[in-house]
């Protein structure tokens, strides 16, 4: 496996679903093929796909379950990707609520219209199986975390496990914008609204999970494999 600066495990719609296509479409990356697809046409923004989605197209289209890591000393990508694929196997395929649009905290984002307990299941076996390979955060991203008003909860989360959302606090979603002033995030969501009702209509499908790569040196993420649950 080529040399990559962080890891991590995500949750990426199927590679052939038409939320796989338009996600990354709407982003500007496709992470898996590694290319800039053809953006949609979305009227009614109030500035251009490419100023809305800055932050999220350099991760790709995804749903965070063990967000980006350094790799612990003395444990390697490959021994990464056989215990991953191994937790995968482990777990049984399900489907999800349907995806909900929502609007808020600055951000318009895909998460699911109600609880999925099996959800948290999944991103929690994620977070607490493959921590032996994450190195400890530094003090400079602690620091850049604890800049966001955190919960007590969320405070002990990020000093055990390097990232303050994880068990009870987590909360899945499948970002589509960047930070925005409200004015604007009401526009986008409000122009996003038809593109996404028709992947809101049926349960998402959750029959892998995915090991992401970063670059470094601000590169987007790619994709590196698929590895399917239940083998």
């Amino acid at each position: 496996m080529a040399t990559w600066e962080r890891l991590a495990i995500y949750y990426a719609p199927p590679a052939d679903s038409a939320l796989w296509a338009f996600g990354s479409a709407w982003l500007g990356w496709d992470a898996e093929a590694g290319a800039v697809p053809p953006r949609p046409a979305v009227e009614g923004l109030s500035d251009e796909p490419q100023a809305l989605t800055v932050s999220p197209r350099r991760y790709g289209f995804h749903g965070t379950l063990k967000p980006p890591f350094f790799l612990a000393e003395g444990t390697t990508a490959e021994e990464l990707e056989a215990e991953a694929e191994a937790l995968a196997a482990s777990l049984a395929p399900f489907d999800a609520p349907p995806p909900a649009l929502r609007a808020e905290s600055r951000f318009a984002y895909l998460g699911l219209s109600e609880r999925c307990p099996r959800m948290e299941t999944l991103a929690s076996a994620c977070v607490e199986r493959l921590d032996r390979f994450r190195a400890p955060p530094s003090e400079a991203e602690l620091a850049r975390r604890r800049r966001m008003t955190l919960s007590p909860a969320q405070e002990s989360h990020l000093a055990r496990w390097g990232y303050p959302y994880v068990f009870d606090q987590f909360r899945f979603h499948l970002t589509l914008t960047s930070a925005l002033a409200p004015e604007t995030l009401a526009a986008t969501a409000a122009a996003l609204a038809p593109h996404v009702a028709p992947f809101c209509e049926a349960p998402l499908p959750v029959r892998e999970i995915a090991l992401f790569g970063d670059p470094g040196g601000g590169a987007p993420f790619r994709l590196l494999r698929r590895l399917p649950l239940g083998g």
